[in-house]
């Protein structure tokens, strides 16, 4: 397992909810000072979140010693295992749960310092998002991989929750069209994505527990 292994769990970490709270900030009456602060909490949090984990599992993984494969890693393997069998149970789950929340509204007036607290708050309660991190750690710990090998992880994260910014940007009145066709998509389908990215990360879990 390398940092491309665990990169394509960052779809999974903004799918939804998540993508579509981004492209209201971005169509909003202060796009870029809102995305900015939605990207800034969100990125704390994963970076913490990711980290955090990594962490963690490294000191198990350290304390257990030896050399060859251990119960421990073996029982990391498990963790990780159930992990994603609760994460692929939560996407299907939250599969029917299109439709804008009513406090979405207020995005279209939220400033930076709204939509940093709204970064930090929606990627901690989320539990999709905490699986996935727990996940990401646990196994880049699992592999031995050094903490860098999650810095592609984060960074692809927040790429994707930029595109509505970064959309803005880019193609200028035009966004006004792009903008909703994005988070309709995001919205409605983006799951199956997602499902699909932890179905592969499982089956290489599989594999690890088969070896």
């Amino acid at each position: 397992m390398n940092f491309l292994t665990i990169l394509p769990m960052a779809v999974v970490m903004v799918a939804g909810t998540q993508l579509v709270a981004a492209v209201f900030l971005a169509s909003g009456d202060r796009p870029r000072r809102a995305s900015l602060g939605f990207l800034t909490g969100a990125a704390i949090v994963v970076v913490v979140g990711t980290t955090l984990a990594w962490l963690v599992f490294r000191v198990i993984k350290g304390a257990a010693g030896g050399g060859g494969r251990s119960p421990v890693e073996t029982a990391i393997d498990w963790v990780v295992l159930g992990l994603l069998v609760v994460l692929a149970v939560v996407v299907f789950v939250r599969r029917h749960s299109s439709g804008e929340p009513k406090w979405m509204g207020r995005l279209q007036h939220a400033g930076f310092g709204y939509a940093l607290r709204l970064g930090l708050l929606l990627f901690v309660v989320m539990p999709s998002d905490d699986l996935t991190m727990v996940t990401v750690g646990a196994s880049a710990a699992r592999h031995g991989l050094s903490w860098w090998h999650l810095v592609p992880f984060m960074l692809l994260t927040l790429l994707l929750l930029a595109l509505p910014l970064l959309a803005l940007l880019l193609l200028g009145d035009r966004a006004d069209r792009a903008l909703p066709r994005m988070r309709d998509w995001a919205d409605r389908h983006s799951w199956i994505i997602s499902e699909a990215v932890v179905v592969f990360f499982l089956a290489l879990t599989v594999v690890d527990l088969l070896r």
